[in-house]
């Protein structure tokens, strides 16, 4: 066998860590339990598991990609290290005064998330670059050094560096560096015009402390995972999925680990884009469900939709505004705390709320017998009849039911007086509220209608909860490709090798420099392919180019897409003609008379994408062949169903299973309400459909 046959893909979760080998036209999948004090141990495991049933050995490995939440769990969980920022005088309380925007202006009682910086972290310096780039005050190495001392003094571990308009001019920060590194070689430094070379003060301030504060948590797991690789034999590459969709070297991710922040749910939103291009699907839904977290992105013509600033733990009921920016290329999604271990309670109202408190994989639902109390929402999976303690996690975890009645009746029953099953089912049934409001918010902020999408879903609890979502979103198809159950690693070995280089420039029309532009982009794509080059030296690499525009005293952007000729020969009248025709189709109609403004460049390098042939779909053949009964609580229906159970390595193309019924595997399980049936189609996706569609 070629050593060119064997691709592993890595996606460490809240609770589950995912492992998938590709290997001579097969997959092998597992789910292992994260290790908090080391999760590099669980990928290990997970590795010498798929290896053996492949029947390889870990030296027979060629390219492993990797994904985490690990750096946006420290940052949720304020876990990183203990990090000073250094800006200008007078803009030393810019991340806690923040856009005094009002997220929701009418709660009196309105608490603004806290900085990841308490204000006696925050150091000045003097000094000033101004709009335009040049220096307004010089700063003078003899300013920075009490900072430094005071720096050392306190003894930080690592240091943020945000000065005033340093996108355009960073000779200030890198000075500031540069004193700080002389004296202090053993502290990790971030300096915003590397990490986030983009305007707005507030964005590229929090998202460098960001990248400071993970940075030798982020360092010290990648060096450690590195080590143990090596030791058990693996001597292939190592690369590490993005937040924008693509894969960046080792080396890029430990120096700017604020770019893994989505790496996970980008990959996941990369698998659900593969599938909806093998299906010819516009418009798509990406519901990916874990054990600690729930994402739902919105793909566009099979292309998931992009950002240049993601917001991490939105406080206020999915609002934006309430959670922390992160300025960088992002894959534009809305992530809560709602996934299988994801903890219920009775508020002071006596109402159910569930998450953003997670059990994760320590000590995990009450059903794990790891000692959790507290009932999970995969405690009420199990009570409600949706999994099979047997054979939960391909048969490696057993569920105890009659721990998970216990914690849903002290927690949920005793206090609202309600029965194991009916506390069961307002458990579940407002987590998938929960997820339903967040999709409808997410398309609400997008200007689009959900019914009009096919909802795609994966991760190990998605299968569970997903046709319930689509009967409160009025949503008519769900697939559920194979592979569900690990479907984020999946997507991290479809992912092209990618990076984006940005920069703020500001220009208007009127007074547009193509030569000027021209260079500008040049650079930028240089840039941006250097990068890539680390990662994939001999791969053909393209070029996408965007420009950010808006009629000027607008408060944002909109993205303009370029070709390579459009950027090699750029044209203010032409940019107007591309600005005009997408403003007027977000928002009906173009402005006359007025002058327009572009404020950031960007171009992403990018490996050529997979070719993704259409599959062949069937309409359905004949009934599938029933395993077994099974008996479930329907929600819709309010009241138990008995079905049939079809494990899904038992369907053929075309076997129809109606509702209510049960498709489990060895990662998740599908559950088919009774509004609903499933068809199994050719490439192995279950395709699920309001029965009513059959007449």
């Amino acid at each position: 066998m070629s050593r060119q046959d064997a691709r592993l893909g890595v996606d460490i979760g809240g609770t589950f860590t995912d492992v998938v080998l590709e290997t001579r036209g097969e997959s092998f999948s597992t789910k292992v339990l994260t290790k908090y004090d080391a999760p590099e141990q669980a990928i290990l495991d997970g590795m010498q598991a798929v290896c053996a049933k492949a029947g390889i050995t870990p030296h027979d490995i060629t390219q492993i990609i990797h994904g985490t939440t690990l750096a946006t769990n420290a940052l949720i969980e304020r876990r990183g290290a203990k990090t000073a920022l250094i800006t200008t005088e007078g803009f030393r309380d810019v991340i806690e005064m923040r856009t005094e925007s009002r997220f929701e202006q009418y709660d009196l009682n309105l608490q603004l998330p806290e900085p990841l910086l308490p204000r006696q972290m925050r150091y000045t310096v003097p000094g000033r670059i101004d709009a335009t780039g040049a220096e307004l005050i010089p700063l003078d190495p003899a300013d920075i050094e009490p900072v430094v001392e005071a720096i050392a003094l306190a003894g930080y571990e690592s240091v943020a560096i945000g000065l005033l308009h340093s996108y355009l001019n960073p000779a200030h920060e890198r000075l500031v560096r540069g004193v700080l590194a002389a004296r202090l070689p053993d502290v990790t430094i971030s300096i915003s015009c590397e990490v986030s070379p983009q305007m707005r003060e507030y964005e590229r301030f929090n998202t460098v402390v960001a990248n400071a504060y993970i940075k030798p948590l982020m360092k010290s797991y990648l060096g450690r995972l590195e080590g143990r690789l090596r030791e058990t034999g693996v001597d292939c590459a190592i690369f590490l999925m993005h937040s924008g969709g693509g894969i960046i070297s080792l080396e890029s991710a430990a120096e700017f680990p604020v770019r893994l922040v989505e790496s996970g749910p980008a990959g996941g939103a990369v698998f659900a884009a593969h599938i909806a291009a093998r299906y010819g699907l516009d418009k798509v839904l990406s519901f990916d469900m874990g054990g600690t977290t729930a994402k739902i992105c919105l793909i566009q013509n099979q292309t998931p939709k992009t950002s240049r600033v993601f917001e991490v733990a939105r406080s206020y009921r999915f609002k934006k505004g309430s959670g922390m920016p992160i300025s960088i290329p992002v894959i534009d999604m809305v992530e809560i705390g709602a996934g299988g271990g994801s903890l219920a309670h009775v508020d002071s109202m006596r109402q159910i709320r569930v998450g953003p408190h997670s059990a994760g994989s320590e000590p995990g639902p009450a059903c794990y017998g790891r000692g959790g109390l507290k009932p999970a929402v995969t405690d009420a999976d199990l009570v409600l009849g949706k999994l099979d303690s047997d054979n939960f996690a391909g048969g490696s975890i057993t569920l105890d039911v009659t721990a998970s009645k216990s914690a849903i009746a002290e927690t949920l029953g005793a206090p609202l007086g309600l029965d194991d099953m009916t506390a069961a089912f307002g458990l579940s049934e407002v987590v998938d509220e929960n997820m339903a409001n967040a999709a409808r918010v997410h398309a609400v902020e997008n200007g689009e209608d959900l019914s009009e999408y096919t909802m795609i879903a994966f991760g190990g609890a998605a299968p569970l909860h997903a046709a319930r979502l689509c009967e409160k979103l009025g949503v008519e198809r769900l697939l559920v490709p194979p592979g569900a159950g690990v479907g984020s690693a999946i997507g991290f070995l479809r992912a092209p090798f990618s990076f984006e280089a940005t920069r703020s420039v500001y220009m208007t029309l009127d007074g547009f420099d193509a030569p000027t532009v021209r260079s500008l982009l040049s650079e930028l794509q240089s840039e941006a392919t250097a990068f890539v080059q680390i990662c994939a030296p001999d791969a053909d690499i393209i070029a996408e180019y965007k420009v950010y525009m808006r009629y000027k005293g607008q408060g944002w952007e909109i993205p303009i897409a370029l070709t390579p000729a459009q950027a090699n020969a750029p044209d203010a009248a032409l940019f107007k003609t591309l600005f005009e025709a997408d403003y007027a189709r977000l928002f009906g109609r173009a402005v006359a008379g007025m002058d327009i403004e572009i404020t950031v460049w960007s171009v992403n390098a990018t490996t050529p994408p997979q070719d993704t042939p259409l599959t062949e779909q069937s309409d359905g053949e004949r009934s599938a062949v029933m395993k077994g009964k099974c008996t479930f609580f329907d929600a819709a229906l309010g009241a138990k169903q008995n079905g049939y159970i079809f494990p899904r390595d038992t369907l053929r193309v075309g076997d129809i299973a109606n509702g209510p019924a049960m498709i489990p595997e060895d990662e998740t399980t599908i559950i088919i309400p009774s509004s609903r049936r499933a068809i199994r189609q050719p490439d192995g996706c279950i395709d699920i459909t309001p029965k009513e569609q059959d007449a």
